[in-house]
């Protein structure tokens, strides 16, 4: 599908969502609606072209396929679904352009991004049920993505996203209460964070960056922080998300290989970029005791400030995973293992791989484990095991930019060793023939 047609439906495919909930209710099947709505768009917009309202065509063929759909569930369950029966049939047609989709003046808009978003995080519904339903209703992610984000079956998610449309089935299309705001904003954010490193690193498939999912990201949490200007906790976010993707464009090479942090070209960064996210980081941690998003902000900030790979403040970034994890609500994994590798960067590779067997267990099997016990194995000498844990991550990871990534340390790693196996061996040839060349005094 044409990438400029993929993100103009990525755009308006929430917006679309929201405003058919926002009138007529039943979260599943307006879901299933918008869905094949963007079905149709992706075959027809590339081949007729796209139509000058684009969102008031997806609302039209959307809201009629939900029609259809209601009309038949009536014809099986009249008594569930007779409101849907009576709603005269002009109700399920978009408006023209410029008209609100509800027929009451307002269009579809961030609002209702948003409105969905405090939607699919409703009290009722657990954490994890809120942020695989919002992964999949505004993120636009795949049942097997999410499921690889949050490391569980995709049956698993599939059982989870099913329950959780069930479970809201019902409640108004409104703004949380004052009351609700809190706990369902702390969610709102967690999944727009998990959008993002879906976006900045994919789990699965030919590409590193799926850039339509980091932008989709950072645009909500835009949208999120000129709702709340205030809130600390946002603006460490959208703070987080921008120093972060500055690096994306260093990040791959001309053939989408993976690039790390210390060997990237650091004139490729977005300056602008770091210069927003650094003043947000700043302005964060002015609002308040600083929570995650304004810890990770600010490590993100260290890294981008400086000039080349060792001028990297490895002892202050330490002390920041430190502090995170302290004030973390349970044990963060990742959070970890990126402190493991600060921890040797500051102190030397022995003393990561220490720190490293402390929680080996809760991580055995999973590719980030064994690339961090890789890297700290190639900086301590030790060839052999380095090779078997690059192996070992590439062939756990399910992203082939990063597999590539690995594979080609493990190569480097052997060229290495028989190089220096064959130099040793020359230069013991030439100390035993040494006494035979030399030339006469």
């Amino acid at each position: 599908m044409n990438h400029d047609v993929e993100d103009l439906l990525r755009h308006h495919a929430p917006q679309v969502l929201g405003a058919l909930v926002r009138r007529y209710g039943h979260f599943d099947p307006a879901e299933d609606a918008v869905q094949e709505a963007l079905l149709a768009a992706a075959r027809q917009w590339p081949r007729d072209g796209v139509p000058d309202n684009p969102r008031g065509w997806l609302i039209r063929v959307a809201s009629r396929k939900l029609m259809d759909q209601l009309r038949a569930d009536e014809a099986r369950r009249r008594r569930e679904e007779a409101e849907a029966a009576l709603a005269p049939r002009d109700a399920f047609t978009a408006p023209p352009p410029g008209e609100g989709a509800s027929g009451e003046g307002r269009a579809p808009s961030e609002d209702d991004t948003l409105t969905l978003l405090f939607l699919c995080c409703h009290p009722d519904l657990t954490p994890a049920a809120q942020i695989a339903l919002t992964l999949r209703a505004v993120g636009g992610l795949t049942t097997a993505e999410i499921a690889r984000a949050h490391l569980v079956p995709e049956a698993t998610m599939a059982q989870r996203i099913s329950r959780a449309k069930q479970r809201i089935k019902g409640v108004p299309f409104r703004p949380p209460r004052p009351e609700d705001r809190d706990q369902r904003l702390a969610a709102v954010l967690q999944v727009l964070y998990l959008i993002f490193n879906e976006g900045y690193t994919a789990t699965s498939g030919r590409e590193l960056h799926r850039a339509d999912l980091a932008r989709e990201a950072i645009r909500l949490t835009r949208a999120v922080r000129r709702l709340l200007p205030r809130e600390g906790a946002v603006t460490g976010l959208l703070a987080l998300m921008l120093l972060t993707e500055a690096r994306s464009a260093a990040r791959t090479g001309p053939h989408g290989e993976l690039i790390p942090l210390d060997e990237q070209d650091r004139a490729l960064w977005d300056r602008d970029a770091i210069r927003e996210g650094t003043a947000l980081v700043e302005e964060a941690l002015a609002e308040g005791p600083a929570g995650a998003y304004q810890l990770q902000a600010a490590i993100a900030a260290l890294h981008d400030e400086a000039e080349r790979p060792e001028d990297t403040d490895w002892p202050q970034i330490l002390a920041l995973y430190d502090l995170l994890l302290r004030r973390a609500p349970e044990p963060d994994p990742m959070a970890e293992l990126s402190r493991v590798v600060a921890l040797a960067m500051a102190h030397g590779p022995e003393a990561g791989l220490v720190e490293l067997g402390s929680f080996e267990e809760r991580l055995a099997g999973h590719h980030r484990l064994d690339a961090v016990r890789a890297h700290l194995l190639e900086r301590a000498g030790d060839t052999e095991g380095a090779l078997a844990a690059y192996q070992a991550a590439a062939a756990r990871t399910l992203s082939v930019p990063e597999a590539r990534y690995l594979r080609t340390r493990a190569a480097r790693l052997r060229d290495r060793d028989r190089d220096r196996a064959g130099q040793e061996g020359q230069d013991g040839q030439d100390r035993q023939e040494g006494p035979d060349v030399q030339p006469s005094p």
